[in-house]
């Protein structure tokens, strides 16, 4: 079977790296970003270059976005320059930006509309997964859009969960999220706690990392930032609001990762030691 030829939109850090694992294992691919010097990298990687979104829905049968925000999202899939306006019926649409859980379900009654197939993908694990090829994408979709995206998504993922319909990817990735931002939170709070009793604490690190104090936030300390943490908890306000009910943690987390972000670039607690990285026995 011809294997399907790949856009990609918003071809950044982690996009960037995604491509580069879809032209490894011989996917025609094109790309398409607003920074200039952005395009230029994934052309660099053997991409070819699009003027606009409308242009690789012309050219490519199943399409991958990779922008930061939601209304990016819209903005590159629908209006006279968007990649539906050039899509054929027969299409694709991947979205693995963390949106709304209705704002995704909308895109893919717009795509249904005009014959196309869409996925709600989002992705975790960061841009070392990405590099290495290791993400997780927690999709949403039926099961035909699911396996077809299947070869494409196996080129950078090494899993892939079927969430259910449409809207439960996004739900699985910011429960993901939320959790990841409360352990990241506590560890500012229990290292700044530990720090004022003497114990060393990348010593405490290697215990907790054997014990029920363990978590991808402590395991990942050195790696992680909260650069996209009030996006995510935004997210997770939206869907809160929706349900009409209180959740009373989360809104305490959503206020703390705005500091988080400062804490965690210029002054975090020092888990793992002079810049070391804790291994887990």
């Amino acid at each position: 079977m011809a294997k399907d030829r790949v856009g990609i939109v918003g071809p950044g850090r982690m996009g960037l790296a995604m491509l580069k694992h879809l032209k490894k294992h011989g996917f025609e691919v094109a790309a398409y970003d607003i920074n200039d010097q952005q395009l230029a990298l994934a052309v660099d990687a053997g991409c070819k270059a699009a003027g606009s979104p409308k242009e690789i829905g012309e050219n490519c049968d199943y399409v991958i976005i990779g922008v930061g925000f939601e209304p990016e999202v819209y903005a590159c899939l629908t209006g006279e320059d968007g990649v539906l306006s050039g899509m054929a019926s027969d299409g694709a649409i991947a979205v693995c930006s963390t949106a709304s859980v209705g704002g995704v379900q909308d895109l893919a009654r717009i795509c249904g509309e005009q014959g196309i197939g869409f996925l709600d993908a989002p992705i975790a694990r960061g841009r070392w997964a990405a590099d290495e090829g290791t993400l997780l994408a927690l999709v949403g979709g039926t099961e035909e859009v699911v396996e077809r995206s299947r070869p494409i998504f196996e080129t950078f993922c090494s899993d892939i969960e079927h969430m259910g319909e449409v809207g439960h990817g996004q739900v699985a990735k910011m429960m993901n999220n939320y959790l990841l931002w409360v352990n990241g939170c506590a560890l500012i709070e229990a290292g700044r706690l530990a720090e004022a009793t003497g114990i060393n604490l990348p010593k405490l690190r290697n215990a907790l990392m054997m014990s029920s104090g363990d978590s991808a936030a402590l395991r990942d300390w050195d790696r992680m930032t909260f650069t996209w943490a009030l996006k995510d908890m935004q997210m997770m306000e939206k869907l809160m609001d929706a349900e009409n009910k209180a959740f009373p943690l989360a809104g305490l987390i959503k206020e703390l990762v705005k500091d988080g972000r400062t804490i965690k670039a210029t002054n975090p607690p020092d888990w793992s030691g002079e810049g070391g990285i804790a291994k887990r026995p």
